[in-house]
């Protein structure tokens, strides 16, 4: 199987240098993936990984249409999925993978389960928390800060964004 352009992501070198092509880590794949069905569902395409360490722990596509749950985020669902099935709610060895920078109550839970490191695909400057907006993990009231990767996987999650804002318009 050959790899698509988007299975890569680029690192400038720098900020100035030539652009080096690196493999999308495979839980930001799968993320992928899921924000993919979830837009096929009809909900807005985030998707959700929790690893811990090499294994995938939990996965979820945004899901507040289909269950009606306005807090069914694919990072909450995903998050809740995770401290199940490792019976504790603190996710302090695992990471989230999400294609989307989450907002404020996504930043928050995932403060709360003191998850390891945040990785996010796109961007959010209208409804994101952690670059952009409130920058929760800022503040010095926020107990746990997770360490911040944006941008893996961005032009995709972007495209899948804007291919479902642009159909209902």
């Amino acid at each position: 199987m050959s790899a698509q352009a988007d299975d890569y992501i680029c690192l400038e070198i720098a900020l100035s240098g030539p652009c080096m092509a690196f493999p999308l880590p495979s839980p930001m794949r799968r993320a992928l993936d899921l924000a993919a069905a979830a837009a096929e569902a009809g909900e807005v395409p985030v998707g959700a990984v929790v690893t811990k360490g090499d294994a995938i722990v939990a996965t979820s596509g945004n899901a507040m249409r289909t269950t009606a749950d306005p807090t069914a985020h694919a990072e909450i669902v995903a998050l809740r999925t995770a401290a199940a099935a490792l019976g504790t709610w603190r996710l302090d060895e695992c990471d989230l993978w999400v294609t989307l920078e989450p907002c404020a109550m996504c930043a928050g839970a995932v403060g709360l389960a003191r998850i390891r490191r945040l990785y996010w695909a796109a961007d959010d400057p209208k409804g994101g928390a952690v670059a952009h907006g409130p920058r929760l993990y800022e503040h010095a009231t926020c107990h746990h800060r997770p360490e911040v990767y944006s941008g893996i996987g961005a032009e995709e999650a972007a495209r899948q964004l804007r291919a479902f804002f642009g159909g209902r318009r």
